[in-house]
């Protein structure tokens, strides 16, 4: 059995970490080289940089602060905002990223999910899926609706039909974010976690709502998830990376514990 793992989220606008709820009221929380390197010593498995106004403002992402960071850190790092051809994959991974993360323009362009998983394999291709829970209809007949550029287009495209197209093209893992759980502290959203974990055969990252460590616990369990994706509680002190594996390892779950 492959361990679950804990990833910290730095989303990172004009070089600074930043953090909101329901991707907005965005504040400023600090130095994300220095909090990429923080986490990565208390014992984070991964750590995720979203570049979080590139995509809107249709520009490339900030390449300086992932080469700093990169130069921090000794685990799996992945990247994404602003990522919108083969060419800017290939310069995040040489940036020192070893995945990185289409979103919105994997919604544009589905096919540039497929010439980065032929050009760099699929382990290093991330889909990013924002989840909006909407009333079932005839095209979103999950109830669930992919929505993009921060969460500021929605695309009429039903999540769980996305995550199987986005399978088909290569992607190695999908990153399910809720935005109507994102930030909010009051858990997972573990009915769209489970169903796109049910409807795919690659890895599943939970993200959007953690609170506490036992929603870590949920995510990985009830959730199905490979993984649980943390930003909140870690970033304003509430709980530590170690606290949120103990509470794994205690729940029977399987986790890299670093100490």
């Amino acid at each position: 059995m492959l361990s679950k793992r804990v990833i910290v989220c730095l989303d990172v606008r004009d070089g600074r970490l930043t953090k909101g709820v329901r991707f907005a009221g965005n504040e400023d929380i600090g130095d994300p080289v220095e909090s990429a390197r923080r986490y990565y010593e208390d014992g984070a498995d991964e750590i995720v940089f979203y570049d979080i106004t590139a995509s809107a403002e249709r520009r490339g992402i900030f390449l300086d602060v992932v080469e700093r960071v990169a130069r921090e850190i000794f685990i799996p790092f992945s990247v994404g905002g602003g990522v919108a051809s083969v060419a800017d994959m290939r310069a995040v991974l040489l940036a020192g990223a070893e995945k990185v993360s289409l979103n919105s323009a994997a919604v544009r362009e589905p096919e540039l999910v497929s010439r980065g998983a032929d050009a760099f394999g699929s382990q290093a291709v991330v889909v990013g899926m924002d989840v909006l829970a909407v009333p079932p209809t005839e095209t979103v007949p999950s109830g669930y609706e992919i929505v993009v550029h921060g969460g500021r287009v929605r695309t009429g495209l039903d999540a769980l039909a996305w995550a199987r197209r986005c399978e088909a093209l290569g992607a190695g893992e999908l990153c399910v974010n809720s935005i109507d759980a994102d930030g909010t502290r009051d858990g997972y959203e573990l009915r769209l976690t489970r169903a796109v974990a049910d409807a795919v055969n690659i890895p599943v990252i939970a993200s959007g709502g953690a609170g506490e460590p036992r929603h870590l616990l949920e995510a990985v369990t009830t959730g199905g998830a490979s993984a649980a994706l943390v930003a909140s509680i870690v970033h304003f002190g509430q709980y530590s990376i170690r606290a949120c594996k103990e509470c794994l390892a205690a729940g029977g779950v399987r986790t890299r514990l670093a100490w």
